[in-house]
């Protein structure tokens, strides 16, 4: 079980350390200052938190704010609110916190939270692909980074999550992998080998749903991906303020729809 603890004053949050260390003493236990920090983990070092204890009043995003993010970023993971406070609980509850713990904490307190929800939240996370499109594209299976035999194959994927949904045709994936290629007959092959390829690696995880393949044109199911984009598309509030202009910057074909996103909601 990975468990965060977030609290601005250093001794509070050492205190909160300490009371789930001493309720949960197989967990690991990670301490953030700040909630961007927090998210900043989650981003970088691809973490999912299976709960997530945290004040509320924080310089800089608040705990209400960073609950709303975390679960955009992880869904399924427990947010239990530990505060001074009581008159957030409310509006805790509205944004469906899994908990409220008033100062100061101690291991009993921690442990009767934790019985709530006994372990791992992984088992109800919804079986979905999590896919991160803003910044570098990357696809994970149960917090795990998905292993891709060829990096086309991950290209290939890349290209059909930013579609949306939409049909693709063997031309149009052969114009934004290999634009400077004419020979269709040389692509086409490439093509469906990185299909094959795709779906053999999507089938090892029972997901091979994800992907739609009809004669002439394959498409990618949008209901079984969990991504940052289409919360963004959407409507998410969460997901709009994450995009930073962004959008798979490995691959050169993404810079249209980086323009676009940027168009559509920085206008």
């Amino acid at each position: 079980m990975l468990i965060f603890a977030i609290d601005d004053e250093p001794i509070l949050l050492q205190n909160l350390h300490d009371a789930i260390a001493e309720a949960e003493p197989q967990a690991s236990i990670r301490t953030f200052r700040l909630g961007k920090e927090a998210l900043e983990a989650i981003q970088t070092e691809h973490l999912s938190p299976d709960v997530v204890f945290t004040d509320i009043r924080m310089p800089g995003i608040s705990g209400l704010e960073l609950a709303v993010r975390l679960k955009t970023l992880v869904p399924g993971m427990r947010i239990v609110f530990v505060t001074g406070y009581d008159e957030y609980a409310l509006e805790a509850f509205r944004i469906h916190a899994n908990g409220y713990l008033l100062k100061p904490v101690n291991a009993a307190k921690i442990r009767e939270e934790l019985n709530v929800f006994e372990r791992p939240v992984m088992e109800s996370r919804p079986e979905k692909l999590q896919v991160h499109c803003f910044g570098y594209f990357e696809v994970f299976w149960q917090g795990t980074p998905l292993r891709f035999q060829r990096l086309q194959t991950k290209e290939l994927l890349a290209y059909l999550v930013s579609r949306d949904g939409q049909a693709c045709t063997m031309e149009q994936i052969s114009t934004a992998l290999w634009e400077n290629e004419g020979d269709m007959a040389v692509t086409g092959t490439r093509i469906r080998n990185l299909v094959n390829d795709l779906r053999t690696t999507l089938r090892g995880i029972g997901m091979e749903q994800v992907m739609i393949r009809h004669r002439g044109w394959i498409a990618v199911n949008r209901q079984m991906i969990d991504c940052d984009y289409y919360r963004m598309l959407d409507g998410d509030v969460a997901a709009m303020d994450a995009f930073n202009g962004q959008f798979m910057q490995q691959y050169s074909w993404a810079e249209l729809t980086a323009g676009a996103l940027e168009f559509r909601f920085w206008e």
